[in-house]
């Protein structure tokens, strides 16, 4: 850029075109390429421009992205790829030309994608839930780790009702690993039956950082079940403060000092939980007890049901490795979507809409054999309901 920028500088200052592309060593029709890049755009116009197509969407140069939409407006009836082709054709390989599953992205982002017609509408992110009788809202979280005697750490699993401040689980687990949350769940809604939504922070394994739309093996577990999944915001632990007070309460008097192994200290758990829930009183409560107001949820867990997509072309299974496979190409999804059905829908020539439940979560370029993603389709809420 700096190079093109003393050039443009030069034709400036009155200097005559073919003595500046003699010195730079360019052809005349490159300098003026480079001048009226420079008219159109100003500097931005100068910088260095890689051929290679452009794959995401939020990665546009805006000019290019205006490009797409006025186009669109002038076209009405055309597709993502008729759209391409015609920025190939009126920037003559001057930019970087972005991939039809982009330009796709960029018009559904602008509202110029029709749509079929669907049984229930794309979830959008919603504010955290009041959770105001039992079972509306749980809190879950991780109390930090600690040091036994046995010099093992562990990793308490707590889970609460936000309503009636009962604590449903303490346990005493070895890490925060999903195969010893998976079976502490598993356990629970047998006992207690299911929760409308759960809210947690975005750390593992209630959330995933490098997972699709940071979905984790869990969250998507609790979405299959019908549980809505809430996160509050990073940094920010008073959205979940009910549950960080039950964690200063668990601290000093459940914690220190320490049990010898991870036995003992699951039964001063137990302990605790007990004198929590029946014996004292909570003042938020009128003086009640957690155990006197909640009651277990009416919703029974009976395992996984089968996902249906009646509005879809077909449904394809996500590989242990998070691929699918279409038109004997594999593509990328996301390895937290393992062992789950998602339904596609071809919407243009080549772009195949890819939906898990409900949920659009972007769009399949056969050309390019990518994903391209759209904006979080879950938000801060995640509900199996929209």
């Amino acid at each position: 850029m700096d190079e093109h920028l003393r050039f443009v500088a030069r034709l400036l200052e009155g200097e005559r075109m073919s003595d500046v592309c003699r010195e730079f060593g360019i052809s005349r029709k490159t300098g003026y390429k480079i001048y009226q890049r420079y008219r159109r755009e100003g500097a931005y116009g100068l910088c260095d421009r890689s051929r290679r197509p452009v794959r995401y969407a939020n990665q546009l140069p805006e000019p290019v992205e205006r490009m797409i939409v006025a186009a669109k407006r002038e076209k009405p009836h055309w597709g993502a790829r008729k759209i391409r082709e015609l920025l190939v054709r009126r920037l003559a390989g001057d930019v970087r030309i972005p991939a039809q599953s982009t330009v796709h992205a960029v018009l559904d982002r602008h509202g110029l994608v029709k749509r079929g017609r669907r049984r229930r509408s794309r979830a959008q992110g919603t504010p955290l839930s009041a959770g105001t009788a039992p079972n509306d809202l749980w809190g879950v979280d991780f109390k930090g780790e600690f040091k036994l005697a046995d010099r093992r750490y562990c990793y308490p699993l707590t889970v609460s009702d936000h309503a009636s401040r009962f604590v449903l689980a303490c346990e005493a687990l070895e890490s925060v690993k999903e195969a010893g949350v998976f079976p502490a769940f598993e356990r629970l809604f047998a006992e207690r039956g299911l929760p409308a939504a759960i809210r947690s922070d975005n750390g593992v394994p209630f959330a995933s950082p490098n997972g699709l739309y940071n979905l984790s093996r869990l969250s998507v577990w609790w979405l299959r079940l019908g549980i809505a999944v809430e996160r509050i915001k990073p940094g920010r632990p008073q959205q979940n403060g009910r549950h960080e007070r039950l964690h200063l309460t668990l601290k000093k008097e459940a914690i220190h000092p320490a049990c010898a192994n991870i036995l003992q200290q699951q039964a001063r758990f137990e302990t605790f939980l007990e004198e929590f829930n029946t014996e004292r009183p909570h003042e938020a409560l009128d003086m009640k007890t957690p155990a006197e107001v909640y009651t277990p949820s009416k919703r029974p867990y009976r395992g996984l049901t089968e996902i249906e997509y009646p509005f879809h072309d077909r449904d394809v299974l996500v590989t242990a490795c998070g691929r699918i496979c279409l038109h004997r190409k594999k593509i990328n999804i996301s390895t937290v979507l393992a062992g789950q059905r998602l339904g596609i829908r071809e919407v243009d020539e080549g772009i195949w809409l890819v939906s898990f439940m409900h949920y659009d979560l972007g769009y399949i370029d056969l050309e390019q054999k990518t994903l391209q993603t759209i904006d979080n389709p879950f938000g801060t809420r995640l509900s199996p309901m929209s």
